[in-house]
């Protein structure tokens, strides 16, 4: 879908302030309320946005530690299955991948300590299906779910 730049400044206004009313984004937008509701709309129904939440930073709520952790799974269970268990049992886990390499999957977790990111990685590896793991450990984030240059650089193509 191509976008332009009254969906990708709704896009930025939604992103920095996900709680505005649709009244709000019209007059900050400089446009009436049905054309941001059809804008909305579209974009849903599209693909383009998939919610309007909150961003919700792990380290807020005194996860200070994020790991990645690669996983290898045992092929007679299926992806699906061990990621449906993951998902269900550890809630640590934000970001979920299955991937092409070495491993199978990747993880991003988060933890309060090592300690804490230890007990993590002794539940996913007691999950049926995974056969084995790697994690490392990141030592500083620079960004995350980085998506505006994204839609910048659609806008102009």
């Amino acid at each position: 879908m191509r976008i332009d730049e009254l969906d990708a400044a709704l896009i930025r206004l939604l992103t920095d302030s996900p709680q505005l009313p649709v009244l709000e984004c019209a007059r900050r937008l400089g446009v009436a309320r049905g054309t941001v509701i059809s804008r909305l709309a579209r974009l849903h129904e599209h693909g383009v946005i998939e919610g309007i939440v909150p961003r919700i930073d792990p380290r807020g709520l005194g996860y200070a530690l994020t790991a990645f952790c690669q996983v290898e799974i045992d092929q007679k269970i299926g992806h699906d299955k061990v990621a449906a268990a993951l998902a269900g049992a550890i809630p640590e886990i934000v970001d979920m991948h299955t991937v092409t390499g070495i491993a199978d999957m990747q993880l991003r977790v988060v933890a309060h300590d090592a300690d804490q990111l230890q007990g993590v990685l002794d539940r996913i590896a007691l999950v049926p299906g995974v056969a084995r793991t790697a994690s490392s450990i990141a030592l500083r984030t620079h960004f995350s779910s980085r998506v505006l240059p994204l839609v910048e650089h659609a806008v102009g193509e």
